[in-house]
């Protein structure tokens, strides 16, 4: 039997072992089929099912690259990533992001894996793109739409990843078709990011011509999404374009440029809010709330955040996951969770920032600072007015906040052994511990993963049943409210603030139970900005999107202070300082965090490869 060449050349996968991984480890509910790189062309590639089933193993190759995006928010100023659960050798569980750096600086240089995984899941797609449009030669006109629907999954997938590359690496390689041999690749070079971009924005373009409006199957994608991805790239490159981006060799910024790509993000966004029938999950209604230290009703945003929500329109494009017994859970839980919560880890946290950014009920706008206080040597700081360890100082807040973020004697179900163990407060520094509250005995949320005050709700499973790595929610890498806050965030870089833009952003808001932007937050083009900016603070926290943000609107310096300054500390509710950051840092070192490092065992293996200036 004559076998497809396995590619050992690292720029393509990274090994002959992650190679097979990438070939088994599709998901075990709609995407249990296995792929078939192994089998003969004779034997394969004979009907749409054989299509179908190579194309489920694209999306598991694609997904271990973005299914764990909340790692990236450590790159930002609002969430702490001490670690992360991804082993070796594991692709199904994120070897992707293994090894990487999730702190706010000196990030830029870890991703080696990164690149190494993106390039080997481009390979899959590229797999299924060649051989299915051989198919579509020779097709019955019965069988091309359907077969043409594949393709154009494939090369949205595609897309995806090469959007990932150029966000992080700017100029990469392109390879546009199946590598059978080392030597097709040994020598390549990066090709300009404009040139990429626009072979980004054909697969996009297909994918959109293609997909149907509506998948039926959770986890495929359709029309919107291709819509959606095809403006959030515009949208980056009118960033990239109007805000500058120095550290890329060879990219000349133009607000021409940037202009057109604002309108023709605005355009696609337009249509994929108004023409699809999509809404945000329960209509953006808040839902109910219990008060603070109780649980029993929590915000509809919650619950957007569990299996609830999957199928739901707001989540226009998901990587599903299998669930119990699948060896394809996602370990969300895991992750942002606690030991009292199936002795999970709590590798990522929110860092005390954070609570500040969620707004008062009341007046719509933001409360006055916490005030960090330390009840152990303190004896009035449970009860002084804002204190930040009074329950009582996050009352008459964003509906999000609590939907979000556990603060001291907030209560969340515990698990063990896949049973409740009932309610566990929260209490900062006191772990495991008997309390009695309201003259209920307790024992205490078990976690030291945090160093603020905080830990997460939001993606945290509030039922038992599941362990910590067999969730079985639908990761969202593109969600309607996103595309609302994008959609304004263009139309206003074109005209200024528009009565649309506006509406969509107090749909978001609503959510959180907020009153509608005042007027002096939407009157000129600075403002409304400062609002969206906001917004996509509260709510795409832990999704992976601030640190892109911050990049694409050089903001570093915004957020952290200028080269040679003092830098920024980060605290806790205690007041204690945790971790100071950008103190005394180079122009350089900043320059190196705007732009990622081309891996060097790739440019040892390849000398056409070039590093990226601040780099050298």
């Amino acid at each position: 039997m004559t076998k497809t060449k396995l590619i050992r050349n690292t720029l393509l996968v990274p090994s002959v072992a992650l190679l097979v991984l990438m070939q088994t480890s599709c998901r075990k509910d709609l995407l249990d089929r296995e792929p078939t790189t192994e089998l003969a062309a004779a034997n394969f590639w004979t009907s749409e099912d054989d299509a179908t089933t190579a194309l489920m193993g694209a999306y598991s190759a694609v997904r271990p690259c973005f299914d764990r995006d909340y790692y990236l928010d450590g790159q930002s100023e609002y969430v702490r990533t001490r670690g992360t659960s991804t082993t070796s050798g594991n692709l199904s569980k994120g070897d992707a992001y293994n090894g990487g750096n999730y702190n706010p600086t000196g990030y830029a240089s870890g991703f080696d894996k990164m690149f190494r995984y993106l390039y080997g899941a481009v390979n899959r797609t590229n797999y299924v793109i060649d051989n299915v449009n051989r198919m579509l030669e020779t097709a019955s006109p019965s069988s091309v739409e359907g077969l043409e629907r594949i393709v154009g999954e494939a090369r949205l997938l595609r897309g995806m990843v090469y959007f990932r590359l150029i966000s992080m690496w700017g100029d990469v390689p392109y390879i546009g078709r199946v590598i059978n041999d080392n030597s097709e690749v040994a020598d390549i070079s990066r090709l300009p990011i404009g040139q990429v971009k626009d072979s980004i924005m054909a697969d996009f373009t297909y994918a959109y011509e293609k997909l149907p409006d509506h998948a039926s199957e959770l986890g495929r994608a359709s029309k919107p999404a291709a819509l959606a991805f095809r403006g959030k790239l515009e949208l980056y490159w009118a960033s990239w374009n109007h805000f500058g981006w120095p550290e890329l060799e060879g990219f000349t910024a133009s607000q021409q440029e940037a202009d057109a790509a604002y309108a023709a993000a605005a355009a696609d966004f337009n249509d994929v809010i108004n023409n699809y029938g999509l809404d945000l999950y329960m209509g953006g209604e808040p839902g109910d709330i219990s008060e603070p230290g109780k649980a029993d009703e929590l915000p509809n945003y919650y619950y957007l955040f569990t299996p609830k929500a999957n199928g739901n329109s707001e989540m226009i494009m998901v990587f599903t996951h299998g669930g119990t017994g699948t060896g394809q859970g996602e370990e969300l839980m895991r992750d942002f969770a606690g030991r009292s919560h199936e002795g999970s880890q709590c590798w990522v946290s929110p860092r005390y920032e954070i609570a500040d950014r969620y707004q008062s009920l009341t007046t719509g706008d933001f409360a006055a600072p916490l005030i960090p206080m330390n009840p152990s040597s303190d004896a009035t700081a449970r009860t002084t007015p804002n204190s930040a360890v009074n329950p009582d100082s996050y009352a008459d807040r964003d509906y999000r906040m609590k939907a979000t973020i556990e603060w001291d004697y907030e209560m969340s179900i515990g698990m063990a052994s896949l049973k409740s163990i009932g309610w566990v407060p929260f209490i900062y520094k006191t772990w495991a511990q008997p309390v009695t509250i309201d003259g209920v005995k307790y024992t205490t949320y078990n976690t030291d993963g945090t160093n603020s005050g905080y830990v997460f709700r939001k993606f945290v499973r509030d039922y038992a049943g599941q362990g910590r790595s067999d969730g079985d929610f639908a990761w969202p890498v593109m969600r309607l409210a996103d595309v609302f806050l994008m959609y304004a965030e263009a139309t206003n870089e074109l005209s200024g603030p528009q009565a649309d833009a506006i509406a969509l952003v107090n749909r978001v808001r609503h959510r959180g139970n907020l009153p509608p932007l005042a007027a002096d937050k939407t009157d000129n083009k600075e403002n409304f900005f400062n609002a969206i900016e906001q917004e996509r603070i509260i709510e795409l926290l832990g999704e992976g999107m601030r640190g892109f943000d911050l990049r694409r609107w050089r903001a570093l310096e915004r957020v952290w202070g200028a080269p040679g300054s003092e830098g920024v500390w980060r605290k806790d509710t205690w007041g204690a300082n945790q971790q100071r950051y950008f103190q005394n840092t180079s122009e350089r070192e900043y320059q190196q965090d705007y732009i990622f490092r081309i891996p060097p065992s790739e440019r040892d293996r390849n000398s056409n490869l070039t590093q990226n200036t601040p780099w050298r």
